[in-house]
């Protein structure tokens, strides 16, 4: 069930809130891509022309920028 969980933020953070598991499974999860690090840095590399990159990159920056800040 957490995996579940953890797999529908996902899908909401790369702008795919109704994408099936299936779908998820095949554009998010099962990437053909790797990590890497530099100067404290991660930087993901994808493959060229890849369909869903968008969505991934739109994930990756959200997963890794500070927080928004909250106003009063």
């Amino acid at each position: 069930m957490i995996a579940f969980n953890i797999a529908r933020a996902t899908a909401v953070a790369a702008a795919m809130r109704t994408a099936r598991w299936a779908t998820l499974r095949t554009r998010t999860i099962n990437i053909p891509g790797r990590i890497a690090t530099t100067g404290r840095r991660l930087v993901l590399h994808l493959p060229r022309r890849w369909p869903w990159a968008s969505g991934w990159e739109q994930l990756w920056a959200t997963a890794t920028s500070p927080p928004a800040t909250l106003t009063a």
